[in-house]
Parts: C-alpha cells; structure tokens; sequence
C-alpha cells in the first residue's frame, strides 16, 4: 500500500513524492528540511528541490548523518525561471513547499503548476499582494483541480490565523456566542528579519508605489476577502494604533503598539472568517499589537519608526535600498537561533461576553525555527491527515485549509505551547 492510498486520497495515488520542498538549499529551506527529516512518519517519501544538484545532494548527505531515512530522499532540479522543471514537480507530488522569495517575483508560476496539478502547496509569503494576485488567477482552477493553495504557513501568519480559529471553535462548544473584539498581543518576541523576508517586504513596498491600485488594495483591510461587497464594513480598522492593554483585556497592564506584521496577518485571518462563511461572526473585528511596557512612550516610538520606515523605503531608490537589506538565503548563527523566541496571546470577548485568550509559544527564533517547524507540521499536515481536512481546493489560508488537524499538530510539536483558555 502506498502513503497516498494511506491518506484516503485515491486522485493522487500515483503519485511519486508526498513532499516536494522547493528552494530546499536556501537558509529556511535547510531548516525545513532538517525538520522534516525528524518529524516525517517512516516511509515518508521526500524530494529535495532547487536549482543547484551539487547543493541538493551535499544537503541529502548532511542530513542523511543524523537521520538516515533521508539518504532515500531524491533530489529534483528546478527554478523559477524554467516552468516546465516548476510543472514536473507538482506532477510528481502530493505536496509542494516553497521556501523561496521574494514571491512577488518568483512565487506565481509555482503556484500555477500547482492548480494546474491539482497538488498542494504550502509557502512562507508575507507579501498582500502576491496572495491577492494568487486568488485572481488561480483560486477557480485550484477550486477545480482540488489543489489547496496554502499561503503564509510559517510565523506569517499561522500563529494568528490558528489561535483565532481555535478561540471561534472553544467559543462554539461552549455556546459562548460568535467572536467579537478580537486582538493578537505579542508579549514577547526575539529574532531577527530574514533576507528574503526583508526582500518580500520591499518588493511588495516597490509595487504598491508603482501603481495605484495596488497601494489601495495593500490599504483595504478586507483586500483578500472573497467578496469584498459582503463584508461587514468596520471603519478603517488601521493597523498603526497605540492603546492601552486593558481595552484588549481587563486583565492587562501597560501599553500596546502596532505590530509590525499586522498589515499581512490581519488580511489572512479576514480571508479565514470569509472561506469559512463568516462563521466567526458579523461583528467579528480583528486587530494585532504588541505589548511594549508601563508607559506610551515606546509605543508611539515604534509607531512612528515603522511609519518613518515604509515611506523612506518607497522614497529611496532601489539600487540604495537593496545594498542596505540583508541578502535572501542569509541568516543568524545556530546559537543565535537558539536564543529567540516569541509568545503571543489573541484575546476575544464573544457577543454573550464570555472572554477567552488562545496562547502560542515557540523555542527559536520566529522567522527560522519558529518558521521551518511551522511550515514542515503543514507540509506533514497537507500529506498525510487528508482524511480529515475539510476544504479540498481554492486559494486558502492556513486555518481554513488545515484547521484542527494542524492545531493538534502544532500542540504536540517539538518547542511549541498551544492552549485556549478562558481570559
């Protein structure tokens, strides 16, 4: 018997790969391939995926010394400038993760070999406007194929997106009503900006001045909704407020500031109550911060370096901008990993005024270890729990695609902490 007949996914029995990792040489690809190595179940049939065979091998070998079932790994070349290399591995696989960016510039045609395919896909994007261009194109083909199109599967932006679907899911077996106020707090948070996160950044920065239309999609807070006409209109719901901790939670002291990935994270959870129906509510209203101590004064700091930041990096020119960003496939030392960190609590009230605070941790810093930890349980989660997951095929976010299988994952994952509990 096969690991897909294994999955109950009869369409993709033939398949010869249930894990394709793309960009598999590239800094976070390399963690996500060690992670793999020592979390994928016995049998497990993994590709190592890039443009380099020489680099692609020296890695199967490496991880090969510590987890010898990796040395049965196969190695596909591939790049993002060949489509036909792009549509072979989506041929040949459950499922494909891509760990390389900026996905503005290379992401697209991935996700078209994908739909085409018929096979998953799982990414690491913080970029708006990739995922909007992601819906528009290929959405209806993916609905068709029975891909699931899964963006923004790592620190962007599953600890958002799963706490507040598992806030909704406690509220609903408590008959607490639908979720209301609800607001990400970063308690605490230590790591460092990845190359190619800083370059996804500035692309989508690069295009949004460039065109009008995009600067207005990155503004609208319901830009990757599914029907913009039938969202429930909330004012502008801006993401650089300053506000006291106790308007989120009685029980909080102190002051919040925006958090700097709000105006991705935001969108996706919005995506999630709009795939889902709307079933977290009509005066659901979603906000993120971080909670930055006693007084004001860091919080309208901080506010007022990230707004002094984004129009600098539009107003600079590009050749200036790229020298001063760290390089993609660049990043800290493994003991500097080690040290960082984050935990983050979303808090709601429900409309009958139950309070409930959903806590995610994790051991490493968020956008390496954190980061390949979360994105290879999704990889694991879109392989081999396809019994149990509930959307089959469209342009998705990690809740909706995964949901409550990816919560238990996560709950069991090495480093992670993941509880609901009344506030």
């Amino acid at each position: 018997m096969t690991t897909a007949e294994k999955t109950g996914d009869p369409r993709r029995d033939d398949r010869d790969f249930d894990i394709a990792l793309y960009g598999a040489t590239g800094f976070v690809g390399r963690l996500t391939a060690q992670y793999l190595a020592t979390a994928a179940p016995a049998g497990a049939r993994i590709a190592l995926a890039g443009r380099n065979s020489a680099k692609l091998e020296e890695l199967r070998a490496e991880l090969a010394a510590a987890a010898p079932a990796a040395a049965n790994w196969s190695v596909l070349v591939a790049s993002a400038t060949d489509p036909e290399s792009l549509d072979t591995i989506a041929a040949a696989s459950q499922v494909v993760v891509s760990t390389v960016g900026p996905y503005l510039t290379y992401g697209l045609p991935l996700v078209e070999a994908c739909a085409r395919r018929g096979t998953d896909y799982a990414d690491l994007t913080g970029e708006t406007l990739f995922v909007r261009d992601s819906i528009d194109a290929w959405h209806d083909p993916a609905v068709a194929s029975g891909a699931r199109i899964v963006h923004a599967c790592g620190f962007d932006s599953i600890p958002s997106d799963i706490t507040t679907f598992l806030l909704h899911e406690r509220a609903v077996a408590d008959g607490a009503g639908e979720l209301g106020e609800t607001t990400l707090l970063v308690r605490r948070i230590r790591g460092g900006a990845s190359g190619g996160t800083a370059a996804s950044g500035y692309a989508q920065i690069v295009r949004a001045k460039e065109n009008d239309d995009d600067a207005e999609q990155v503004k609208d807070p319901y830009t990757l909704t599914t029907d913009r006409s039938a969202e429930p209109e909330h004012g502008a719901q801006r993401d650089d407020v300053v506000v006291r901790a106790n308007r989120i939670n009685p029980s909080l002291k102190g002051w919040a500031a925006p958090f700097f990935m709000a105006p991705f994270n935001t969108r996706v959870v919005r995506r999630t109550n709009a795939l889902y129906g709307w079933k977290y509510g009509r005066s659901f209203k979603y906000s993120e911060a971080m909670a930055v101590g006693p007084t004001p004064v860091p919080a309208y700091a901080l506010s007022g370096t990230l707004r002094v930041l984004n129009a600098a990096a539009a107003a600079v020119p590009a050749r200036v901008v790229e020298r001063l960003l760290p390089k993609p496939g660049t990043g800290p030392s493994e003991e500097a990993r080690l040290k960082g960190g984050y935990t983050i609590e979303t808090y709601t009230t429900t409309t009958s005024g139950r309070r409930y605070v959903a806590r995610i941790s994790q051991i490493g810093d968020p956008g390496y270890n954190g980061t390949s930890v979360l994105i290879g349980e999704s990889a694991l989660c879109l392989a081999f729990d396809r019994q149990h997951l509930v959307a089959d095929g469209g342009v998705m976010t990690p809740a909706y695609a995964m949901g409550a299988p990816l919560a238990g994952r996560l709950a069991v994952a090495p480093g992670v902490s993941l509880v609901v509990e009344p506030a």
